[in-house]
């Protein structure tokens, strides 16, 4: 047991000075970026504790503060694709490769803390940040091809794989916490009581539920003009149905307890209308 935690603490020092080469490789590039500066310093945190013999701080919080660094250097790397508006020929392995770190977290947890839920060890926030981010990443990108009608139409297949992918990852994020549960016979006077009931914990709930309605149309919309539609819809998500209940919540929720905050539902209720 000794032996496989060495081993365990081993690896993730190892990656840790992996990604420190790469963080400073990128602030050679741009030395004022806060989200870099962010996780050097997060880095020399690391880095000094295994300098000083690894005893001060638990795997658990070293694990959490990795998936902080890789998120930091990962939000700075999207940000790139998108002032370069995703470049057709290096985006799809730039996506796979930011895919792939954001993933890496929670395989270092399967391998480095076996038994141990990916949630209990990173905690709510990171995990659903890390869904975010990679449903996020792919809604931008699909964004951007749903404008390029020409790649589109020789592409068809690749466009609806990312979304499927997209989806998949934002449905995960909103399914990280559970619903908030209410007693029988609970009477609700307070707003907020309301949307936690269904789910939705903050503003970045509300705009993946948005995220989520916008790529089931883009979808519904050229799986319907497809002659392959049928094998898309069998093996894959059914995105009508998830992009009507996702948008009927959210118009629900922005004109209910929700009303006046600033959240618009034109799009929701237009896509809704196709959709249903």
């Amino acid at each position: 047991m000794a032996d496989d935690y060495r081993r365990h603490d081993f690896e993730l020092e190892r990656r840790i000075f992996e990604i420190d080469n790469k963080c400073s490789c990128l602030r050679a590039e741009k030395q004022d970026d806060d989200y870099l500066q962010n996780a050097s310093a997060i880095l020399e945190k690391l880095k000094g504790f295994y300098r000083h013999g690894g005893e001060s701080l638990n795997f658990s919080k070293l694990l959490q503060d990795y998936t902080q660094v890789i998120l930091d250097i990962t939000f700075y790397e999207e940000n790139q694709l998108v002032d370069q508006e995703f470049p057709e020929d290096s985006s799809p392995f730039k996506i796979q490769q930011l895919l792939q770190d954001l993933t890496e977290p929670e395989v270092l947890v399967a391998r480095l803390a076996p038994g141990q839920e990916v949630q209990c060890v990173l905690g709510t926030e990171l995990l659903e940040c890390l869904y975010w981010r990679r449903g996020a990443l792919l809604y931008m990108y699909c964004h951007t091809l749903h404008q390029r009608k020409q790649w589109i139409k020789k592409n068809k297949d690749t466009f609806i794989k990312c979304i499927q992918e997209g989806v998949r990852y934002l449905m995960r994020m909103l399914q990280v916490r559970n619903t908030v549960k209410l007693s029988d016979g609970v009477v609700l006077h307070d707003s907020g009581a309301s949307i936690l009931s269904e789910g939705i914990f903050s503003d970045t709930h509300l705009l993946t539920m948005m995220y989520i309605g916008e790529m089931c149309f883009w979808a519904v919309k050229y799986e319907d003009c497809s002659a392959d539609s049928t094998d898309h819809k069998e093996d894959g998500l059914q995105f009508r149905d998830i992009g009507t209940q996702i948008l009927n919540k959210y118009v629900n929720a922005c004109e209910g307890p929700l009303q006046g905050q600033g959240w618009n539902t034109e799009n929701a209720k237009e896509i809704l209308s196709i959709l249903q």
